[in-house]
């Protein structure tokens, strides 16, 4: 889909990798530049390593990506980074304001250079801002960890930096945007110049949760595993093992009464709407647990699936992963068109390649089996 698209990643750890890697799975020619002798951080962030000391944090974004390193504090190096972005359609850095002018690479300039360029850099907290952006520190100040966790229990962070993976879905969408309204006709460098931090994509994250705060005037309360919006929406254990069960509307809730034979709770007017099972949650909860109590999981997860019922047993990753095409070099394919053409690259491993014939180095072939 993005056959020809010449992107450079300057970025390192997770939430820039992960865009340059999802552009690569859309068939962009992607370069990953590193500084030489320690590379991206990332790389040391384990155990686990896999057989050849790549450490799976790094593996999981730098899949279908060429990867060099470059000197930036030498001339030489500077001037290779230039001849990359000459060629360039995209470039994507998530180095602090300052580091890049103060070696001489002024982005602005080089989009008034270049009227094809579009440059994209991800920040922590906004384009003003020097503070470091880890995703922790966002899901902390982004309200995520005041609404995580048990009601009566510490904040608590999401189990993986979605933050980063947030901001690295909107860096995406910005950038095939500007690719999309490129094709159409010049953009002033101003709208080549794309700025996306994990404050603001965790904070536009809150959805639902943000309305219900602008609507009520009321800050949000942690539910743990229940909703706030609805009723029955939540965890609850199985004779085996626990299952989520999940009532979007009222078609749903009578299926769900008939397979549990809560034939009361099914005549019963003051939960008949999902306003009144809000007002009756505990209640309501109180005789689902009873019920399903002493149902097997996958029998009454098969049951309420034939009755129309979202549910599902809480699975562990090892399971999960068994359900889609997933390889510990090139990870798993979120989309279906991706395709795992090339595994991430070793450090400097494409240097010697892309030195010598630059975004050409492409037509060389480089399998996901290399």
């Amino acid at each position: 889909m993005l056959h020809g698209v010449n992107v450079l990643d300057l970025s390192r750890v997770l939430a820039g990798p992960l865009c340059g890697m999802t552009l690569g799975d859309l068939g962009a020619n992607v370069i990953k530049v590193e500084r030489p002798g320690s590379g991206d951080e990332s790389r040391g962030w384990g155990p686990p390593f896999d057989p050849r000391g790549e450490s799976a944090y790094y593996l999981c974004c730098n899949r279908n990506k060429l990867g060099i390193t470059l000197d930036l504090d030498s001339g030489a190096g500077l001037e290779q980074l230039g001849r990359l972005v000459a060629g360039a359609d995209v470039v994507i850095d998530n180095f602090r304001r300052g580091t890049l002018e103060r070696r001489g690479c002024l982005p602005e300039q080089l989009l008034a250079l270049y009227p094809r360029l579009i440059w994209c850099t991800l920040t922590g907290f906004g384009p003003d801002s020097s503070r470091p952006g880890y995703d922790f520190v966002v899901q902390g100040e982004a309200g995520w960890m005041s609404i995580t966790g048990e009601p009566d229990g510490a904040p608590m962070k999401v189990g993986v930096a979605l933050a980063d993976v947030l901001a690295a879905k909107d860096a995406t969408i910005a950038i095939l945007a500007a690719l999309a309204a490129r094709a159409t006709g010049a953009l002033p460098p101003e709208r080549r110049r794309l700025f996306v931090s994990l404050y603001h994509s965790a904070a536009a994250a809150l959805v639902n949760v943000a309305q219900n705060t602008l609507v009520s005037g009321q800050p949000p309360r942690r539910w743990g595993n229940a909703h706030a919006n609805l009723v029955p929406y939540q965890l609850f254990a199985a004779r085996d093992r626990s299952v989520v069960i999940a009532v979007g509307n009222d078609g749903q809730w009578a299926g769900l009464c008939r397979v549990l034979g809560l034939d009361a709770l099914a005549r019963d007017p003051a939960v008949a709407t999902n306003a009144g099972r809000l007002a009756e949650r505990e209640r309501v909860v109180a005789a689902i647990s009873a019920a399903v109590a002493g149902r097997v999981a996958a029998e009454l997860v098969s049951a309420l699936e034939q009755a129309g019922v979202p549910a599902g047993v809480v699975r562990s990753v090892p399971e999960a992963l068994t359900d889609v095409d997933a390889s510990p070099l090139t990870g798993v394919m979120p989309l279906a068109e991706g395709v795992p053409r090339r595994p991430p690259p070793r450090l400097g491993e494409h240097s010697a390649l892309v030195h010598a014939r630059g975004w050409e180095a492409f037509g060389s072939a480089v399998s996901a089996g290399a």
